[in-house]
């Protein structure tokens, strides 16, 4: 079972602190990737703290719209809480978060 919660917190510098979840099973290898890292599939990797298979990151996002994606053990997955998706180039889809 995998779930996704992102947590904005406002900052006041025009942009926000995001907090990614994701929950897969221990010892899995998650990172985040999107628009924001030019889809970098290594750039961001999420940490189990607990060992429990609960991931998370913080970034820092400018105003706008984002576009993301979880790459959990080489596999590409969407925000399946994320109720914004839009259709990529590729045709699949991509989560979107934006941030006012």
């Amino acid at each position: 079972m995998q779930i996704l919660k992102c947590e904005k917190q406002t900052s006041t510098t025009g942009g926000k602190r995001v907090i990614f979840h994701f929950k897969s099973h221990p010892g899995s290898t998650v990172y985040l990737t999107g628009s924001f890292n030019n889809w970098n599939e290594n750039a961001k990797k999420m940490i189990d703290v607990s060992g429990n298979g609960d991931y998370s990151t913080t970034l820092f996002l400018p105003s706008g719209k984002h576009e993301y994606k979880f790459v959990v053990n080489g596999e590409w997955h969407v925000d399946p809480e994320c109720p914004n998706w839009e259709v990529n180039g590729l045709g699949t889809l991509n989560s979107i978060i934006t941030i006012g």
